[in-house]
């Protein structure tokens, strides 16, 4: 099915675009005759997941694929083995239903279970934790329909070299039809989250990634605390103590996202108030402990918009780089209404991983988006970039493809899988071609 484009927007309404058409593909044939159909009349493809990328990653000039339809569980052969098939449309929050009859959850997860499972993938998505990679790294196989059409599978026992590039592609590489995940028996989480000291929580860095299953804190400009949350993994058989409806929509709902909201469109004309809020937001700081399944501890529900840059730090140049970030935001006399997070991950061996061949920690910042970025994010991003830093690939940065080859060791062999895969450049839009360079393409309008 196709239709005209209309406009648009993502998630955090920084990116729009008017495809020059819509095309929502059923199945992998349907993927297939779409991305032929365009490399014949001169037009780039382009997938689209939720939208929820704040670079334009997935901004679709010419033909935009929206992939809703290829969703659900595809292939179930190796449930035994813990690994499922997963059509790549298959949303987030959609998994933990899908996947229960098979008594399986996802390893590990991030904050936000909006994505779809190829964006999230393709992107670099991750949450936190040392034992536990990004999302990329439960990806066993795959389907991907390339630059020419042509429908490949790579796994361990096809293309297998192919792997460390699909699985975090960028979208550079082709039409991600589908996904094999290799899966984990259902846990729970035990819970922790309380505010602490800010500078103990640096001070002790190290430790607590260390000692713990899934560590993260958020803080907030102008205050001296930060909100730890400590996730210790359990069977599934343990003793399940939810937090109460009722107590989890005043935290979660009104709190972190009613009142938050009024927060900060009131200290968007009004500046000067910013601190007061991250004082309040301090003092309202959730003091709780609880025992769910795994995904109701993982995921956070976030309804006020705004915009994110991330950078990847060495996991030592953590708690220094936060205090430049603080006495940064001091210094120039900023309000920010907005808290950073951070949170650590595992190595892997996924050439594009912003944790590629490094235990990594992760700064986020963020700002409301009804307000401007570009000047707390450009220097903080000096911050991170004198660190070794590694933008998040979805999230606001401004680097090109001169700099990321000196951070990505590996950034060369992605290119040449990339030229292998796509020679003429289907899959490039303005963004791939200030990240991977540009290129001259064959057969196609440039547009």
């Amino acid at each position: 099915m196709s239709a005209s484009g209309a406009v648009w927007r993502n998630w955090g309404r920084s990116e729009q675009v008017r495809p020059v058409r819509v095309e929502r593909p059923a199945t992998a044939d349907a993927v297939q005759r779409a991305v032929q159909s365009a490399a014949r009349a001169g037009l780039r493809v382009k997938p689209v997941g939720a939208g929820h990328s704040f670079t334009g990653i997935a901004v679709a000039p010419d033909v935009q694929l929206d992939l809703g339809a290829l969703t659900g569980v595809v292939d179930d052969r190796e449930a035994a083995e813990g690994r499922l098939t997963i059509g790549a449309g298959t949303r987030l929050h959609a998994l933990p239903k899908l996947l229960e009859p098979y008594g399986l959850a996802l390893a590990n997860m991030g904050d936000i279970d909006r994505q779809t499972i190829a964006g999230a993938t393709s992107t670099g998505t991750h949450g936190t934790g040392l034992g536990f990679g990004g999302l990329a790294t439960q990806i066993v196989g795959a389907r991907l329909v390339t630059g020419a059409g042509e429908l490949i599978r790579v796994a361990p026992d096809e293309r297998p070299e192919l792997l460390p590039a699909v699985r975090l592609g960028l979208g550079a590489l082709g039409v991600l039809v589908d996904v094999t995940l290799q899966l984990v028996p259902q846990y729970l989480l035990h819970a922790v989250e309380r505010p602490e000291p800010l500078e103990d929580v640096l001070d002790a860095w190290a430790d607590r990634v260390q000692g713990a299953d899934h560590f993260e804190f958020y803080w907030h400009p102008h205050t001296d605390s930060a909100l730890t949350k400590t996730n210790t993994r359990l069977p599934a058989d343990a003793e399940r103590r939810p937090l109460g409806r009722v107590s989890r929509w005043i935290d979660d709902e009104l709190v972190a996202n009613g009142v938050f909201r009024v927060a900060c469109n009131l200290a968007r004309p009004i500046p000067q108030v910013a601190p007061l809020i991250a004082r309040q937001a301090e003092r309202l700081s959730s003091n709780r402990e609880f025992i769910d399944w795994s995904p109701a501890v993982f995921v956070t529900n976030r309804t006020v918009r705004f915009r994110e840059m991330e950078y990847a730090i060495p996991l030592a140049e953590v708690p220094g780089a936060l205090r430049e970030v603080r006495q940064l935001i001091e210094r120039r006399g900023w309000r920010i209404s907005f808290p950073v997070e951070v949170r650590a991950a595992a190595s892997d061996e996924n050439w594009l991983s912003t944790a590629y061949a490094r235990e990594t920690g992760y700064i986020a910042v963020h700002r409301f988006f009804r307000e401007d970025p570009a000047e707390y994010f450009a220097a903080v991003e000096q911050i991170m970039l004198a660190r070794g830093g590694r933008p998040h690939w979805g999230k606001m940065h401004t680097r090109d493809a001169e700099y990321l080859r000196a951070a990505y060791p590996r950034f060369d062999d992605f290119l040449a899988v990339r030229d292998e895969l796509d020679p003429t450049g289907v899959f490039e839009n303005p963004y791939l071609e200030r990240v991977l360079g540009p290129r001259v393409r064959v057969g196609t309008n440039g547009g």
